[in-house]
């Protein structure tokens, strides 16, 4: 198998399955609350990213702490929480948004709780931008040679928060966060990025599950794989243009800058192709640094497309995903384009042999990098570093340490699933495999 195929394989196959008929109750443990713990060492503010104009929420918005490294991002209803220490209450908040000018509130002016930010929506002005001057192939390909120039190739040390959920139908049966220690390999090395859980906490209801227990394998890692500054080829392959076509779109701004959108799609004349991604990519006009994505897998082939995501289960079961979709965003400090977010919406169906109806599971995940630095050097390989397939909801005790929690940043949990949070109940399971 060579590297491009290696590599497209390792980034698919993030489904795992196990199968239990048989589960005795032994003992239900007391929900662990997921408030924040408050501490001497710094102070939290919450609040909600709004359009200044239509008043509808801003999601995935940017939160950063001027001149620090500490940054989180606004939830799916435009909440955020962003915990900052005592030792920069002087300093701003810059909250960023596609299509929007920064805004800069100093950290004095918030209230703990119920901040109303509102972001201006900006004229584009096509100004000192020719749009035509290259065609959208040349584009992407000079996007990847200033790499180097854009984003450095220096290792970083980078903290993170990663939330991974499980709904059946519209019920959550899994929900987990942790922080996690991540050291990013620059892109030249070829050498993966490692990861250690600092702690994590879980909320898990196998009895939701009937006689299926639905698992996500490799989340974690596929949050960074998506990385398309760094694995580029995960996702678009060597021989891109032989695969997708590219297309200039449009152009928007955030703050001062312009971006062209461009658009890629898998070519529809590939005779019985593997199914590839369709998206948008967000570029810095001026240097053409991808400042975000968003991106989604052809599932039109079910069997195919299900084949990529299964890596276990029963006879006479079908799965097959109904939708496949990826975001990742990069934020500018220092000069410097550093990967910021990802997330991955898989949607799946699964019907057994003689079923009238078909039950469907959704999972999401989501990693954002809260806090970094810059690596001198390389570190070295870590022996304890996570497993590429590890399954997170098993390497989670089920009673975590509460007061490690206070001084780390996440995202706001949203509504629905501070509710699921409440009403799921932690139990320990015996069960019995079925193969």
């Amino acid at each position: 198998m060579n590297k491009m195929k290696s590599c497209q394989f390792f980034f698919r196959c993030i489904i795992g399955l196990s199968f239990f008929f048989l589960a005795i109750i032994q003992s239900e443990a007391q929900i662990n609350s997921f408030n924040n713990n408050d501490s001497s060492s710094f102070k939290y503010f919450k609040g909600t990213i709004l359009d200044s104009k239509s008043k509808n929420e801003l999601t995935f918005a940017s939160i950063t702490v001027s001149g620090s490294n500490i940054s989180t991002i606004s939830n799916s209803e435009g909440d955020f929480l962003i915990k900052i220490p005592i030792d920069r209450q002087d300093a701003s908040l810059i909250i960023s948004f596609l299509g929007y000018k920064d805004k800069v509130i100093s950290i004095k002016d918030l209230k703990q709780e119920k901040n109303l930010l509102y972001l201006e929506p900006v004229n584009i002005i096509l100004k000192d931008v020719v749009v035509n001057v290259m065609d959208a192939n040349k584009l992407f390909s000079n996007v990847l040679n200033n790499r180097s120039i854009n984003y450095g190739d220096s290792a970083i040390q980078m903290v993170g928060f990663y939330r991974e959920s499980i709904k059946k139908r519209r019920t959550y049966v899994t929900v987990l966060e942790s922080i996690v220690d991540i050291e990013k390999m620059p892109f030249s090395s070829g050498v993966q990025d490692q990861v250690n859980i600092l702690k994590g906490r879980k909320n898990v209801d196998y009895t939701k599950l009937d006689t299926v227990n639905f698992k996500l394998e490799g989340g974690l890692f596929t949050a960074l794989f998506i990385d398309l500054i760094k694995d580029p080829i995960n996702i678009f392959s060597e021989n891109v243009f032989d695969l997708y076509n590219f297309r200039f779109e449009d152009i928007t701004q955030i703050n001062d800058k312009q971006v062209l959108i461009i658009s890629f799609k898998q070519k529809s004349s590939l005779k019985d192709p593997d199914p590839l991604y369709s998206g948008k990519l967000f570029i810095d006009a001026k240097s053409l640094a991808i400042i975000s994505a968003t991106f989604q897998l052809n599932v039109e082939n079910r069997i195919k497309a299900g084949l990529i995501f299964t890596r276990k289960k029963p006879k006479g079961l079908v799965l097959y995903p109904t939708e496949v979709s990826y975001q990742v965003d990069y934020r500018q400090q220092n000069n410097k384009w550093i990967f910021s977010y990802s997330r991955g919406d898989i949607t799946f169906k699964l019907n057994w042999d003689k079923w009238i109806f078909n039950t469907s599971y959704n999972t999401t995940f989501e990693l954002v990098n809260t806090n970094w630095k810059n690596q001198d050097s390389l570190a070295q390989i870590n022996t304890q570093k996570l497993n590429p397939y590890v399954i997170m909801s098993d390497r989670i005790p089920n009673s975590p340490d509460v007061n490690f929690w206070g001084e780390y940043n996440i995202i706001e949990p949203e509504k629905s699933i501070e509710s699921a949070i409440k009403k799921i109940k932690s139990k320990n399971l015996k069960v019995i495999l079925i193969k």
